[in-house]
């Protein structure tokens, strides 16, 4: 679940292990590119940390950041927590 502050939205994620991980970080790679919208990605391990902000509207949440977190929830993804 996306966490609104004034400033960004966040989530984390966790996986089985480092690779499944590293996997999910390349999927929103790409679907980041086709939304032309880049996060905020801190991994340690099996844990993912997504950051969502839009910079060129002062580093605020708009319509941008909610378009690209409904896309990542919607991604295939192994998650186990």
């Amino acid at each position: 679940m996306w966490k609104e502050t004034s400033s960004e939205l966040t989530q984390q994620f966790k996986f089985k292990d480092f690779i499944d991980a590293l996997e999910f970080i390349n999927q929103v790679a790409v679907m980041a590119e086709r939304h032309n919208h880049h996060p905020t990605i801190i991994n340690t391990y099996n844990k993912v940390e997504l950051k969502l902000s839009t910079h060129d509207a002062g580093n605020t949440v708009t319509d941008k950041d909610w378009a690209l977190a409904l896309d990542i929830d919607c991604m295939d993804k192994k998650t186990i927590s």
